[in-house]
């Protein structure tokens, strides 16, 4: 079975977003979790595609144009995961969703579709987020790791990844210095 991979950048007091809204402590969206070559899907909310959607096809377009989310102009890597999100399949996890803009955009109604799709043959699928996307899944039994790279701030008031979630172990596989005082951890979930 493949396996649902979760990443995402987070603060040190677990926050995927500052009370505005946005993590404005994060310089690049690109993916920076090792995961490129060993997946061949991603999936992702409702409330997180259409930003996502809209980012990086303004970056696939335009790539010598600041981005809209960091005001900078987009970092190599992040122009290269625009090439790779333009030729991968994406599903979002939306029981309203009904139109993309992106020919390999497919619906997910439930977490049993998400269960479905790990059972199909292929690689790995990256689960992107939001984080209530990432939470539910979790609770659902479905993430089989999550990577986190933690900033080194505290934010504050925002959204926490973890704010619904019953308590839970996580069997640490790795942990290294990422440089600016960012820690990258890999764990696994039972």
């Amino acid at each position: 079975m493949r396996k649902l991979i979760a990443g995402m950048k987070v603060s040190v007091d677990g926050k995927t977003e500052s009370s505005e809204g946005m993590a404005d402590w994060v310089d690049a969206w690109s993916e920076d979790y090792g995961l490129t070559p060993q997946i061949d899907a991603c999936v992702l909310g409702a409330g997180m595609y259409p930003g996502y959607e809209r980012y990086w096809t303004g970056i696939r377009n335009e790539p010598a144009t600041p981005a809209w989310i960091t005001g900078a102009p987009p970092t190599p890597a992040e122009i290269e995961w625009a090439e790779f999100v333009t030729r991968t399949p994406h599903y979002v996890l939306s029981t309203t969703l009904t139109t993309a803009a992106w020919p390999q955009t497919r619906f997910l109604r439930s977490t049993a579709d998400v269960a479905t799709l790990k059972r199909q043959p292929g690689k790995d699928i990256y689960l992107i987020g939001g984080a209530r996307t990432t939470a539910s899944l979790m609770d659902a039994g479905l993430v089989d790791e999550l990577r986190l790279i933690v900033h080194p701030l505290v934010a504050g008031d925002g959204k926490a990844l973890f704010a619904s979630m019953p308590r839970r172990p996580l069997d640490l596989r790795k942990m290294e210095p990422l440089g600016k005082g960012r820690i990258g951890l890999v764990y696994g979930l039972a």
